[in-house]
């Protein structure tokens, strides 16, 4: 029986009727894996198409008196180009504080008249207050709360199972969204995901998600995806997990997100922390944000020490496990900036023990993003 202390999404039921094991997840009860295995899940997802539940993160709409009211608002409060976005289209950004921090990161998506904003489960009442705090009175914010599921497929056969059902899908360019009905059901659709893999995340009414997710199940190649090969692909793909490998500590210099900033905010600031971010990209900031590859097969867990060859401290890891489709251990941590290059030998400390590694480029697996 689930923790009755736990939120749930419109799709436990479903995830309890296919055997899957549930555990706590930022406050939700949600499947870290069904009868088929973190590993076969893993793998099926990056051959196949696998069907993971996300509607435990944040889905908010910001409206205003004009789409270029709110586009400025929300300017002030992130680094990314929002002002540049097409009607459709979708941007990966942060939100930071007055230091470069980062407090948390989210995806932008441009509708004609409003901006929909998807942000992380554990971040979700922090996000909303600092929105009513840094947006203008007259921008409103609708948090979809309860009301909405988000379901994401990912997976080289996620076009042919889409095209199935939506064959517009099958042309959407990657990080675009339109609205769609499946089957009679009102969806938002975007070409994006969390894996490196093709995919798409599907917003629909909390009454319509069990039966769209049903539905989607019932296509060949599909198969229901956990929380624990969601970690695994994103982490392979070298994608952060927030709380992990960004926080209010790291700025998007050091995380390696400077691709997320155009030349014009990079020129122009006027988001939280601009200054610092700024000073960075001119000076280059202290440690940075790299891939780590363990030799041999002891996989390094976050907060693992990183020594240079001397056994002098230099950073830490932030993310590590077995990658299935490397075939091995891998990482990603924060090293001192002149131990930053790929290849630079390194040593994990594991339980007392100096492990060789080497800094490593990333993704470990390669993305496959549709490029059309």
């Amino acid at each position: 029986m689930g923790d009755t202390s736990l939120l749930r999404t419109p799709l436990y039921d479903l995830h309890v009727e296919l055997g899957a094991k549930m555990v706590p997840f930022a406050g939700y009860d949600m499947p870290v894996q069904y009868p088929l295995g973190v590993l076969k899940e893993h793998l099926h997802t990056r051959t196949r198409a696998g069907l993971f539940d996300v509607s435990h993160m944040g889905q908010v709409r910001l409206r205003g008196a004009s789409i270029d009211a709110v586009i400025q608002a929300l300017e002030a409060l992130v680094p990314g180009d929002i002002a540049a976005l097409a009607p459709g289209r979708i941007r990966y950004t942060m939100f930071t504080n007055d230091e470069g921090g980062i407090l948390d990161d989210l995806m932008v998506t441009r509708f004609e008249d409003h901006l929909y904003v998807v942000i992380n489960a554990g971040c979700k009442v922090e996000d909303l207050a600092h929105l009513k705090a840094g947006l203008p009175a007259d921008i409103s914010i609708d948090y979809l709360g309860d009301d909405a599921g988000l379901l994401a497929l990912q997976g080289p056969e996620a076009v042919s199972v889409m095209a199935r059902l939506l064959p517009q899908a099958a042309t959407m360019g990657f990080m675009s969204a339109r609205s769609a009905m499946i089957d009679g059901i009102p969806v938002q659709i975007s070409r994006s995901g969390y894996t490196g893999e093709d995919g798409y995340e599907i917003s629909v009414g909390a009454a319509d998600a069990e039966k769209l997710a049903r539905l989607i199940l019932a296509q060949d190649g599909v198969e229901a995806i956990g929380l624990g090969a969601r970690d695994s692909l994103r982490l392979e793909a070298g994608l952060c997990l927030y709380g992990h490998d960004i926080d209010t500590t790291t700025n998007p210099v050091e995380a390696a997100l400077t691709w997320t900033i155009s030349k014009r905010r990079k020129t122009d600031g006027g988001f939280p922390g601009a200054s610092v971010v700024q000073a960075q990209l001119a000076g280059g900031p202290a440690r940075k944000r790299v891939g780590i590859l363990p030799e041999g097969k002891a996989p390094a867990r976050e907060h693992t020490e990183i020594q240079d060859l001397s056994g002098n401290r230099i950073g830490e890891i932030t993310s590590g496990g077995f990658g299935p489709t490397a075939g091995g251990p891998v990482a990603m941590g924060y090293v001192d900036a002149g131990s930053a290059a790929v290849g630079t030998p390194v040593q994990l400390i594991v339980r007392g023990k100096a492990l060789p590694a080497k800094v490593a480029a990333m993704p470990f697996a390669p993305h496959r993003y549709f490029k059309g």
